[in-house]
């Protein structure tokens, strides 16, 4: 993929990505043909802000679980009322590092 094509997209979704692996990223991007962009762009990323609003507001019903696809999880913060509330606590200040690792995640599915 063209340079600037890649510096755009890390432009635009930069912060939706671990600042550490903004670097792998970018050379995932350069080392892709011109073809996944349409795809790359398409994904559907989650918003680290949205994540964590969810997980402070919504942390009790584990709606911050079930949008990064961790039902299992979900399920279990939910029954068990999320461990007593220290469960939620600790969603609060691990959601949005949990947001930006699933969208690097799926970003690495679609470009291998």
């Amino acid at each position: 993929m063209e340079q600037s094509k890649v510096d755009l997209f890390i432009a635009a979704s930069g912060g939706n990505f671990p600042a550490d692996k903004l670097m792998i990223v970018k050379d995932l991007l350069l080392k892709m043909d011109d073809s996944k962009l349409i795809a790359i762009q398409s994904i559907n990323y989650k918003s680290p802000t949205a994540v964590t609003l969810c997980a402070i507001f919504l942390g009790p019903l584990a709606v911050d679980r079930f949008m990064l696809g961790q039902v299992g999880l979900g399920i279990l913060k939910l029954i068990t009322l999320g461990a007593g509330g220290i469960w939620i606590l600790i969603d609060w200040f691990t959601a949005s590092n949990r947001a930006k690792q699933y969208n690097f995640q799926k970003l690495s599915l679609v470009a291998y």
